[in-house]
């Protein structure tokens, strides 16, 4: 089986916040799928989404509460590039109002930070190299 893309759904409290923030670390919105009840965060263009729903609009897919932020269903990861841009995009995070739930680290192989955003998701942002994995 191979699927077309993936979709990833969290709700979020300020639509309008969660857009600022998420375009100060440097990433952009399909627009198409965006309106006033959830935009359309592009991870990889054709591939990787998150859809960012507001509480009110989310309860409508669901018939469990919420997380209100103290407990943890997912932790989110992004591969990219470099260890450079995993402390560019980690740090940008902390400066528009992410905070750490826990200390990266560094592997040799793997290198990564982390940060909850705005509505308490949690993020992992990594850089890998198997050809580095030890024997």
């Amino acid at each position: 089986m191979k699927v077309k893309a993936i979709y990833v759904n969290l709700p979020v409290k300020d639509l309008a916040k969660t857009r600022d923030f998420w375009s100060k670390l440097g990433f952009s919105f399909n627009e198409q799928y965006s309106d006033e009840k959830a935009i359309c965060l592009v991870l990889n263009e054709g591939l990787i989404y998150s859809m960012l729903i507001t509480h009110e609009f989310f309860s409508t897919f669901t018939n469990r509460p919420i997380s209100d932020g103290t407990t943890t269903q997912v932790l989110n990861a992004i591969e990219v590039d470099s260890r450079e841009q995993v402390d560019v995009i980690v740090e940008k995070a902390f400066e528009n109002g992410a905070t750490r739930y826990k200390e990266g680290a560094d592997h040799g192989w793997m290198y990564y930070d982390c940060f909850a955003d705005l509505d308490g998701h949690q993020w992992e942002i990594f850089y890998s190299d198997p050809t580095q994995i030890p024997k």
